[in-house]
């Protein structure tokens, strides 16, 4: 088993728009490494504090066979001047990938997080 990791921003608390930047997260973090929904064991989300209009899971969940996938959402921690309207994802991988093999996404602002190892 491998973690994952991925983040994105949204521009906007809004749900349609959070739907949309959670699928875009997940399905390219799928991509990159080769993997389907039925090979993560778990997915763990957290948003920042200004984004209250969905969760992230329940985007999750509108992909295909995402329906038994365990999900969990919280709030991440607040530090002062952090990054605003951001989701981030760890994604629990069933794998025989190695971690210097695991492509770690982060999209939008989001890059800012992990600037060594984003892909935009």
């Amino acid at each position: 088993m491998q973690g994952i990791r991925g983040a994105i921003t949204v521009e906007n608390d809004n749900r349609e728009e959070i739907i949309e930047a959670v699928k875009k997260l997940l399905i390219n973090i799928l991509e990159a490494n080769d993997i389907t929904a039925e090979d993560i064991g778990a997915a763990l989300f957290s948003s920042t504090k200004d984004l209250s209009s969905v969760f992230p899971a329940f985007a999750a969940r509108q992909l295909p066979n995402w329906d038994l996938v365990p999900l969990f959402d919280a709030q991440q921690l607040y530090v002062e001047n952090s990054m605003e309207k951001c989701i981030r994802v760890l994604l629990l991988v069933n794998t025989d990938k190695t971690q210097k093999e695991i492509k770690h996404i982060y999209l939008g602002r989001a890059s800012q997080l992990r600037p060594d190892i984003a892909k935009a």
